[in-house]
């Protein structure tokens, strides 16, 4: 029999059939409060069953790979109004979903060798479990940097040693940061690109998070790119309407980059990838079009802010996240933590561990939870008032 893989040997359980072990076994102990999957509950575009009507004819022809010609005007004319750049279709790529394009921009981009040696893949840690396995793919080394209250729980890259640097072929970043909701500013960014350019290295930009925020938009990479005149092929940015339009299940989402770059990834998904069938790209061009949606959701968001400050501030381990709809709560064993909560009030939440790794210093996820502010308000409450009672 041939033997499995050795670089996905050591892979644990991904997330959530980690915490169903956890869990199912016990029953709740409450009626349930579902805070552990980033799972939007508010209401969908309000276009979205029209357009699908007006299309459905289009399921029958197969899809353009790289994007419809009507989603990638959109797309750019977002980009344009968002972020003040604006990028023409060679330099984008339709997803179906950013995950895809998160683990194929690896596959795409990084050389099987740097410098005579090993790649490096640069990972913030806890991360998207996409970046490891991508880098795990490709052969290069996944390399875990602390992204914690100590860094302002983002990776502090320019702290690892030169020669690590040097070695380094990509780095993930995802801001607004899952789980903890922090952002990176434009200096941020643009210390970053800095160090990119000295050491040889691209940057991925995992921004599925930018249009859920408090006080202020979050910068993007692509803005901060365009600041610095940096070599456009070392930049890369993912979105998302899954989260910014409450549209998962849609599967839709774009990198922009350089046009080598999306080059080398469309004719990657030529061979492997599955375009995202036409009407789903016309109900995609029409919400990156509408912001009316997007304003109405964050309003909600906003809401889940307040109630999260009401009913936990003050408290040791709430730090009120920028952006994002995650609270990254310090509680101790995140796993017990996570069992007590399920079985005494039947709140359903990610222990930290199951998102991050441990980097021979320990695992930065160990001792914290991520609660997820996805439900109605009023559920929202009711799962924060249990979180406090009980932790």
């Amino acid at each position: 029999m041939v033997a499995a893989p050795a670089r996905f040997s050591d892979l644990p359980d991904y997330a959530f059939p980690r915490l169903r072990k956890l869990l199912d076994a016990h029953p709740p102990g409450g009626d349930p409060v579902l805070m552990a999957i980033g799972e939007p509950t508010h209401p969908m575009p309000p276009f979205v069953a029209d357009v699908l009507r007006e299309s459905v004819e289009e399921f029958r022809p197969y899809p353009p790979n790289e994007g419809a010609p009507d989603l990638l005007e959109a797309i750019g004319a977002w980009l344009g109004r968002r972020y003040g750049v604006r990028l023409g279709p060679e330099r984008l790529l339709v997803l179906n979903g950013t995950r895809e394009g998160l683990y194929n921009a690896a596959m795409a981009l990084c050389p099987e060798t740097k410098g005579g040696r090993r790649p490096a893949v640069l990972i913030p840690n806890p991360f998207y479990q996409a970046y490891m396995v991508a880098a795990l793919s490709v052969g290069a080394e996944p390399v875990f940097v602390p992204a914690t209250a100590e860094t302002g729980h983002l990776p502090d890259y320019g702290a690892l040693p030169a020669d690590l640097l040097d070695r380094a072929a990509l780095a993930y970043v995802c801001s607004p940061a899952n789980p903890q909701g922090a952002v990176a500013d434009r200096a941020w960014w643009l210390r970053l690109l800095a160090l990119a350019e000295r050491h040889d290295f691209i940057v991925l930009a995992d921004e599925c998070y930018a249009e859920i925020w408090r006080d202020a938009p979050p910068d993007g990479v692509l803005a901060a790119a365009a600041e610095a005149g940096a070599d456009p092929e070392r930049v890369f940015a993912f979105h998302s309407l899954s989260k910014r339009s409450n549209l998962a299940g849609l599967r839709s989402g774009f990198v922009a980059g350089g046009e080598k770059g999306i080059a080398a990834m469309r004719r990657l998904r030529a061979y492997a990838g599955a375009p995202l069938p036409l009407p789903l790209q016309r109900v995609a061009a029409r919400a990156w079009a509408d912001e009316d949606h997007v304003d109405a959701s964050r309003a909600l968001y906003r809401q889940k802010y307040a109630i999260a400050d009401e009913e936990l501030g003050g408290l040791p381990g709430y730090e009120p996240p920028a952006a994002g709809f995650f609270l990254w709560l310090r509680t101790g064993d995140g796993e017990a933590a996570a069992l007590r909560l399920w079985r005494e009030a039947g709140v359903r939440v990610l222990p930290g561990a199951y998102l991050g790794r441990d980097d021979g210093r320990g695992n930065p996820g160990a001792d914290r939870v991520r609660v997820a502010l996805v439900a109605p308000c009023d559920e929202v409450r009711r799962g924060l008032r249990l979180i406090r009672e009980r932790l």
